[in-house]
Parts: structure tokens; sequence; C-alpha cells
């Protein structure tokens, strides 16, 4: 839809009137649009990519924000929307599960295979990754450890994550493990995780992730 450039529009956060979550918002030529993933500075094309991706082959509303630091992809809404909470952006409490069970064999993987020197570094990138995309509950390196080690299945403490935040993890879990392997070996690994997932709700973040250029990336196809 458009390119968009920092001066050009206005961010600002609106309280979800349900679940008084902040919800970042972008306001473009009276248009409104929602965070849906964001990109480093270093991954220009694949900014573009996602994007072109959600305009030119799904048919979605999108604007492209380039600012010097980062990059990032927002969907058109209606304000009346925001009580809706799936249009909201919050994600499904299993939609996080699926991401944290994904995030932990990525994490399992390095250990088993690369040892626990490269796991421990691992652990230190997440948590820079958390820290520098203001992942609620999880900024705190204690914190970071909880979410590696305790089952996403079993725990009753699921992070508030919205669906920004989930397109954000997994695609720099996806670029962080093929730093740490030089291939995409860990993906077949971390996908057969999900097994342990209920099948309908595997089924549907599967379709959710299908629905986005992630699927490409994790071969969920």
């Amino acid at each position: 839809m458009f390119i968009l450039k920092r001066q050009d529009v206005e961010i600002s956060g609106i309280q979800h009137p349900k679940t008084g979550q902040n919800i970042p918002v972008l306001n473009y030529q009276d248009q409104t649009f929602r965070l849906i993933s964001v990109f480093n500075a270093k991954q220009a094309e694949e900014a573009r990519s996602f994007w072109r991706d959600l305009t030119d082959n799904r048919g979605k509303a999108c604007v492209l924000l380039e600012e010097p630091d980062r990059y990032s992809v927002w969907g058109k809404i209606r304000i009346e929307q925001l009580d809706d909470d799936h249009n909201s952006g919050a994600a499904s409490p299993f939609f996080t599960q699926a991401a944290l069970i994904l995030l932990q064999e990525v994490y399992y993987a390095i250990e088993d295979l690369l040892g626990n020197r490269q796991a421990g570094a691992f652990q230190k990138d997440v948590i820079k990754l958390f820290q520098q995309w203001n992942f609620p509950d999880a900024t705190a390196p204690e914190a970071v450890a909880e979410l590696l080690e305790q089952d996403p299945l079993e725990s009753g403490q699921i992070p508030p994550w919205q669906e920004h935040h989930l397109n954000t993890l997994l695609q720099e879990l996806y670029r962080i493990g093929k730093e740490y392997f030089g291939n995409t070996s860990f993906v077949g690994r971390a996908i057969e995780a999900l097994k342990d997932m209920p099948d309908s709700e595997r089924s549907q973040f599967v379709g959710w992730l299908n629905q986005s250029p992630l699927g490409k990336m994790w071969e969920t196809v």
C-alpha cells in the first residue's frame, strides 16, 4: 500500500477498552493502522518482503514504516474494531504457548548439539531481543530463564503478548537459529515439538502462521 517515513505519520498508543493493554497505532491521512511486525535496521529486505507479501499476495491494506533504526509493518483497522480482542492484536494464549515451544526447542537443540556455552550465548541473545522490543513480562534475565525452562502447556503464567510480539519473536528466532547452526536444520525439530499441543490448537496456530510469510520460514505447509 504505502512505504512511509517517520515524519509522514503520527504514532501513539490506545488503551484497549476491555483488556487495558496499550495498543500501538499509526495514523496517516485519516487512516489508522495497528502494529503487525517489527524488523531491525539490518533487515530491510526481509521487512519489504513481508510487507509486499501481505499487500500483493494476501490483499491486506498495510504500510511499511522506514526508520533509521528499524522497519515496521502496520495493518489498517477501524478504531471501533478495538472492541474485538481478535482485531486488537492480542494473541490467543495458545498462540503464545506455541511460540514458546518453538523458542524452547531451538534452545534445546543448541544445548544438545552445540553445547552449554552456546546455549548460554543464545539465552543472552533472547534477553536482548525481548529487551529491545519491550516484550511484556520478559525483559528480566530471570523471566527469560523461566520462559526457556518451564513447560508452556503446564504453566499458568503465559505472558500477555500481542500478535506483533509473536511475529517479531518468530522472525528473530529464525534469524538467530540460522546464525548458530549455519542452516535451517533446527526448523523441523522445533515444528515437531508442536505435536504436544491439542490438535485443534496446533492447527489454528499453524493456520495463523501460514497466513503470513512466517509460514515460509518455518516450513509448516
